[in-house]
């Protein structure tokens, strides 16, 4: 495999991140995979890996990057310490709808410049506060964006005009939403309100519970971690990608 440190030009500054692919002379499709609210660590690297070695080239950008550089916590969080919600805070406050959708052409834009990424579709993968993410440039770049997926993803319906499940109409793309059963961030009432959404859409989708998960549960190193559902939720990934971006169906 080959990882590699990227700088590249978004409307709002320099983003970072990193690219990992397979050492191969074929364009491959892209996957634009966006991390937690605990930024780029080994654990993200390590499922971005996983992601390329089913034969992607994986962006995972600093979504962080008006903010701070990875590691984007110089302490250990806790959820219940008035310091770690207050980072929590300073991390996701600048990334608003508008700006979300920036980001994500600005990424969408980087990979589809190199010469390692094929012109097909691309796939974009959110996990807790960036699930949202994740369908914001589904919507944003329908142009591009052939497979979309969240997981535990919070807040994707609100009472809001931003809200995330609004832009539904604008979205080309087959979605995947792998919720946890126990959530603050989306309770059952808002997956049915999204289930009904979704639909009536009309676009292809799959929304799930994983019974016994908990918020974060898909990423390893936190107590949350419920590896026998993240194995599973990780072949619900690659299943969706592999069907979208790998077949000969347009986006």
């Amino acid at each position: 495999m080959i990882s590699q440190p990227v700088i590249f030009p978004s409307q709002d500054g320099s983003i970072d991140g990193q690219v990992i692919r397979p050492v191969t002379d074929q364009p491959l499709p892209a996957v634009i995979h966006l991390t937690d609210i605990f930024g780029i660590r080994a654990a993200t690297d390590d499922l971005a890996e996983r992601i390329a070695r089913g034969g992607y080239v994986v962006l995972t950008p600093n979504i962080f990057y008006r903010t701070a550089l990875p590691p984007v916590f110089d302490f250990e969080p806790d959820f219940g310490t008035e310091r770690t919600m207050n980072r929590f805070k300073e991390l996701s406050a600048p990334l608003t709808p508008d700006a979300m959708d920036r980001d994500g052409s600005s990424f969408v834009d980087f990979l589809a410049s190199q010469p390692y990424i094929g012109g097909g579709p691309m796939g974009v993968v959110g996990f807790c506060f960036s699930g949202k993410f994740a369908l914001r440039i589904a919507a944003a770049r329908s142009d591009r964006i052939g497979a979309a997926a969240s997981f535990h993803g919070g807040g994707l319906v609100t009472d809001g005009e931003d809200s995330p499940h609004l832009l539904l109409p604008q979205i080309k793309a087959p979605l995947y939403f792998g919720h946890a059963e126990n959530d603050r961030s989306m309770p059952a009432e808002a997956i049915e309100s999204l289930d009904r959404a979704l639909a009536g859409w009309g676009g292809a989708f799959e929304s799930e519970v994983y019974v016994g998960a908990q918020h974060g549960w898909m990423v390893a190193g936190r107590e949350v971690h419920h590896p026998e559902q993240a194995a599973r939720g990780f072949a619900k990934l690659m299943a969706l990608l592999d069907w979208a971006l790998k077949s000969s169906t347009p986006v």
